[in-house]
């Protein structure tokens, strides 16, 4: 081969050319390889000769390769090989910029659901372990309260642990889908609660409840007295409902709610008890309509706080009625007097003044029912009223025991009043003693 200026530099084992003006350094080895071989070859024409004491090698890239193929680090052509190495021919498919750009794409891919699987064991664990709270704490959700609202109130309360930016609990309940089942309500939480527990206390637990017990023989002023006084219920007090028209029973109620709404279900309650009562009476009572039976058995709750004496004590009202007797009842005389806020407490028995007073209630003066109830009967008094024991007595009195004696005609009546009226004389006594005494 031959070279100069101008003209390209042929290896023979190569598979192209590199023109010499741009791979000066493989010129200059070439020439020096050249002149190696000349003096190994001098060297191998005389028998045991040797360099050194030892046999002339030729130096390594005795034969240079150019791979005009291949290129060099700055991608130019004539990669120069040593004869002794190897040619490893890079796959086409492996120098594709496409199949680099997604092999890094899928390192993105895998390092990214890596780190979500991290992110979500850590949300997991924080959200199961215990919580912050140290005391129990309750929490009263509105209804309407969306979860960003109520997340705020828990972290305020010290309920969950404070929320920064993963936002675990609320992260916590959407994955539960449990986001939209949250309650109103008042909820009550234990120290310790996982932010788990607290979310199904929200969602699945029963919230807190009150509740307000009105005893029979109440009057409506009366009732709203004790609902204006109760510490849970809000709002205003309504107007002091019709005497008779309220159904004494407990009344269960989360906090939050209403006075108004408390009463109103009083009403329908009364409502419904008078239609299924009245619906059950027995056939034959002087009595027109459901009010005339509230009527009486608002009387009936007022002379006995003995259940079992219900149904005697209204057969004796029944029948009076039926004979056109009056019913001759001192609470009637008392409300006539002093309406729905009941006798003061430290007036003793009726005065004769008092049971010739006229007025609409006074039974002692008018014949048959009272205008309205003077106090509003329970379920029992109401179906004493309908299904009255069958007797034939007229009258009864107090016996001393919290009872009554019952009787047929005024004779036996007035023994028994007698009666009576030696009991009261023995207990003065017996208090006036115990005063002297003291």
């Amino acid at each position: 081969m031959s070279s100069g200026p101008g003209r390209c530099l042929a290896y023979r084992r190569g598979r192209g050319t590199v023109p010499w003006f741009r791979h000066k350094d493989l010129i200059l080895h070439e020439t020096e390889q050249m002149q190696f071989r000349e003096r190994a070859n001098d060297v191998s024409d005389q028998p045991g000769k040797h360099s050194f004491g030892r046999n002339v090698a030729p130096p390594r890239g005795d034969e240079v390769h150019v791979d005009n193929e291949h290129s060099f680090e700055d991608g130019l052509p004539g990669t120069v090989r040593d004869a002794e190495t190897p040619v490893r021919k890079r796959s086409r498919f492996a120098r594709s910029g496409f199949v680099r750009l997604a092999s890094f794409m899928l390192t993105l891919v895998f390092l990214g659901v890596l780190g979500f699987g991290a992110v979500i064991w850590y949300g997991k664990t924080e959200f199961e372990k215990p919580g912050p709270l140290s005391q129990a704490a309750t929490v009263v959700v509105k209804p309407g309260t969306g979860l960003n609202i109520v997340t705020a109130q828990l972290e305020e309360k010290g309920i969950i642990p404070e929320q920064g930016a993963m936002q675990i609990f609320k992260r916590g309940v959407q994955a539960s889908g449990k986001d939209k089942s949250i309650k109103a309500g008042e909820f009550g939480f234990k120290p310790g609660m996982s932010m788990q527990q607290v979310m199904l206390e929200l969602t699945e637990g029963k919230p807190i409840t009150y509740s307000i017990t009105l005893p029979e023989g109440l009057t409506s002023y009366q009732i709203i007295q004790r609902v204006a006084a109760d510490p849970v219920l809000t709002g205003e007090l309504p107007d002091v409902p019709e005497e008779g028209s309220l159904l004494p029973d407990t009344y269960v109620f989360q906090r939050g709610a209403s006075r108004e709404g408390v009463v109103q279900r009083m009403k329908d309650a009364q409502k419904k008890a008078l239609e299924e009562v009245w619906a059950s009476r027995v056939d034959g009572l002087p009595l027109k309509s459901p009010q005339e039976m509230a009527i009486l058995a608002s009387i009936v709750e007022k002379e006995t706080g003995v259940g079992s004496e219900r149904p005697h004590v209204a057969s004796v009202f029944i029948n009076r009625l039926r004979n056109g007797q009056r019913l001759q009842t001192d609470p009637t005389i008392i409300y006539g007097i002093w309406g729905g806020k009941g006798k003061p407490k430290d007036r003793g028995g009726l005065r004769k003044s008092e049971l010739e007073k006229q007025t609409p209630y006074n039974t002692y003066q008018i014949d048959g029912l009272p205008p309205t109830p003077i106090a509003n009967a329970g379920i029992a008094s109401l179906k004493a009223v309908a299904n009255p024991l069958e007797t034939d007595d007229l009258f009864f009195v107090a016996d001393g025991t919290g009872g009554h004696v019952f009787a047929k005609t005024l004779e036996e009546h007035n023994r028994n009043v007698a009666k009576w009226r030696e009991i009261e004389a023995e207990r003065r006594k017996a208090a006036q003693q115990s005063e002297q005494s003291n």
